[in-house]
């Protein structure tokens, strides 16, 4: 009986349901950058061999405005390294080939913080395709579970806060998704060959010629998104071409002609990103995706001259190709240097591990300005180590603006509820827990079903009659590639409670289902954003859902749903427990879910699967239960199989964030290639 409750909790088709659950607490913290009237403040990174230096002092370093020493009067260094890091997940731990996801993102612990932004509008074939292979072992290899990534290309239709995930599934994919653009400025390769069509110009392209200013404004919209988000951040740009300057050269054909025509200057455009990038505490990392290359003459260029008549044409094409290749890296070492990072050149593996070590740890270091540092002028930085052997990068330098002064006009309404939708980290002006799955109904069809938790006691209650009443909002959207919404679905609820369900929300909390229509499949990011309509307070959730593609007959499974066993049998489905998601050791913890497209065993027309389940916490397996068949008996609808199952947590686990796995295998498929084992997760917590 209670495991049919839970079923119908799971599949029944409806926008809100009251039920209840538990709260936790919230936090707080500073940005890095300062610029205001009382306080400078910048980051430095220290290296010595390449190593980052943790351990120095404020004595140990000197910092100048314009050539003019100044008194530190803040320092500290930041470590960036959570604790998570040194708890990587066991190679092979999970079953199957989906990775372990990353626990829920907490706001305020040490993580990195990065962008990769991939420059598809400026981007060869050739370098597209070492692009994707690094980044698949960046991704795998290189990722902490407290780091907060997004992998973005410049070519497309873009959000850029609703990128950022720990979650490598989400990661994974957007690597998958990376293809060589047709408007890019550079073409299939880096190098046109000769004999070839004449070799594009580092700003022409075959979509109207802007794709250098399209690049650039990219970068504007994802700096500014990113300094909304707290702390020190990285901005990887990996692109061909990146030029302080246009010379417009064209070669090829069988002349091998060589033109020079206008030159334009993009310096003062760069410049803008730079400070950009120091406004909102991001550091700029340049990676030449050129790479290695030969210059020289090689089997794939033609030449209608013979080559001792060609010789000083030969010679030419030498020089003109050195200089395209330093000329494409120059705007990207600039704005690298000017916000306190540096570029990677000539190497095909691009070092992002160089980069990722390089972000560990930095340095604060703060001063008070004078009255001359805000005339509106362009003020240099500059810092220095006292002990010998060491590297100090820090920023270029700042316009005499203070923030004050910059300050932007209050947001509106509107735009806190878009900044609290797309941001990785959840609103927390009300507590806001999100479990999202997908589901599938004959009548319905797909949804992403989201089970919402609120704390009652950040809610506005009005007394109406006998009753508490309070008025919500509710605003949902998947993302998908790029970061674009695909899907997105406002509401209002009532809240109306007799004095009991009060008194026990006011304990416990409240929960709330909320659907929205999954109308492709793949993989997306769903985010909820709730508003208290009388307070304005605004919290938010998201989680990362798959959406099976239903139609190609492939075995799949929904999201699993999670309820304490020793709830009574006869309790209502609408008091059962899906958002909250935290449990006590020494309990067992029933979870349900439901599986499609089981194929049919020829003799007993029945499915024949098996269930696989297991526990892990940090990556690493904690508890593997026994195998469990599935069969088909009983069941209404063979296509749509409910499945439940217990999970015993055992006494001896201790608190924190536990994922349970589940992987089921179909034994009525011989060709095990057309029919891998699917895998689904679910994230909970075990508290004292």
């Amino acid at each position: 009986m209670k495991h049919r409750l839970l079923l119908a909790l799971l599949l029944s088709f409806c926008t809100f349901l009251l039920v209840f659950g538990q709260t936790r607490p919230a936090d707080d913290k500073d940005d890095v950058v300062k610029i205001t009237t009382n306080l400078v403040q910048i980051d430095a990174i220290v290296t010595k061999d390449g190593k980052p230096v943790p351990g120095l002092k404020a004595e140990d370093f000197e910092i100048y405005e314009d050539g003019n020493r100044q008194t530190i009067t803040s320092f500290a260094f930041i470590s960036n390294v959570g604790a998570s890091a040194s708890a990587a997940p066991e190679k092979g731990a999970a079953t199957g080939t989906a990775p372990v996801p990353a626990g829920p993102i907490k706001r305020y612990v040490p993580r990195r913080t990065i962008a990769v932004v991939v420059d598809d509008l400026g981007l060869s074939a050739e370098s597209m395709s070492q692009v994707r292979k690094q980044l698949k072992k960046f991704v795998t290899e290189q990722i902490e579970p407290d780091d907060l990534v997004a992998i973005i290309r410049t070519g497309g239709q873009m959000g850029a806060l609703q990128q950022f995930t720990n979650d490598p599934r989400l990661l994974g994919r957007a690597v998958e998704q990376l293809r060589w653009n047709a408007c890019s400025r550079v073409g299939i390769s880096v190098f046109n060959r000769m004999g070839g069509p004449a070799m594009r110009g580092d700003d022409q392209d075959p979509c109207g010629g802007q794709s250098y200013r399209r690049t650039r404004k990219a970068l504007e919209f994802i700096l500014d998104a990113m300094g909304r988000l707290p702390g020190r951040k990285s901005l990887i740009i990996m692109s061909d071409s990146m030029p302080i300057e246009n010379q417009e050269t064209t070669f090829g054909g069988e002349d091998s002609v060589f033109v020079n025509t206008d030159i334009t200057h993009y310096a003062g455009a760069l410049r803008k990103l730079a400070e950009k990038a120091i406004r909102s505490s991001v550091v700029i990392y340049s990676v030449d995706t050129q790479g290695l290359q030969y210059n020289g003459i090689t089997a794939a260029d033609s030449i209608a001259t013979p080559i001792r008549q060609g010789e000083p044409q030969i010679k030419q094409i030498l020089v003109n190709r050195s200089n395209l290749l330093n000329r494409r890296r120059e705007g990207g070492e600039m704005i690298a240097k000017q916000t306190g990072g540096f570029q990677v050149r000539n190497s095909n593996g691009f070092q992002l591990d160089r980069i990722m070590e390089d972000q560990s740890g930095y340095y604060l270091i703060g001063y008070r300005p004078t009255d001359e540092t805000f005339n509106r002028q362009f003020h240099h930085i500059s810092a220095k180590v006292k002990r010998g052997g060491m590297t100090v990068r820090t920023r270029f330098g700042f316009f005499g603006v203070s923030e004050e002064e910059a300050e932007r006009a209050q947001p509106t309404q509107q735009d806190t509820t878009n900044l609290a939708l797309i941001s990785p980290f959840g609103a927390q002006d009300l507590e806001v827990d999100v479990n999202a799955f997908f589901a599938n109904s004959q009548n319905e069809g797909s949804i992403v079903r989201s089970f919402v938790y609120l704390n009652a006691a950040n809610l506005t209650f009005t007394p109406v009659n006998d009753r508490q009443e309070t008025s919500l909002e509710f605003h949902g959207a998947i993302f998908g590639d790029n970061g674009v919404i695909v899907e997105q679905v406002k509401s209002g609820a009532v809240l109306s409670l007799r004095q009991s369900e009060y008194e026990q929300a006011m304990r416990e909390g409240v929960r709330l289902r909320f659907d929205m229509p999954a109308k492709r499949p793949g993989s997306y990011q769903v985010r909820v954003a709730v508003r208290d309509r009388s307070s304005s307070k605004i919290g938010s959730a998201g989680q990362f859902v798959a959406i099976p593609d239903l139609r190609n007959n492939r075995l799949a499974v929904s999201g699993l749903v999670l309820r304490a066993a020793e709830e009574s049998s006869t309790q209502t489905p609408i008091l059962a427990n899906p958002a909250s998601r935290r449990f006590r050791a020494n309990s067992d913890v029933e979870f349900a879910f439901v599986i499609y497209n089981a194929t049919l065993d020829p003799v007993t027309q029945l499915p024949n699967l098996v269930m696989e389940t297991k526990l892990f916490r940090d990556g690493k397996v904690v508890k593997s239960a026994s195998d469990m068949a599935i069969g088909g008996a009983n069941q209404p609808d063979l296509a749509r199989l409910f499945t439940t199952g217990v999970m015993r947590l055992q006494q001896d686990l201790e608190p924190g964030n536990y994922y349970l796995q589940v992987v089921i295998t179909d034994k009525a498929v011989k060709d095990k290639d057309k029919q891998p084992p699917v895998t689904q997760w679910v994230n909970f917590e075990i508290v004292k």
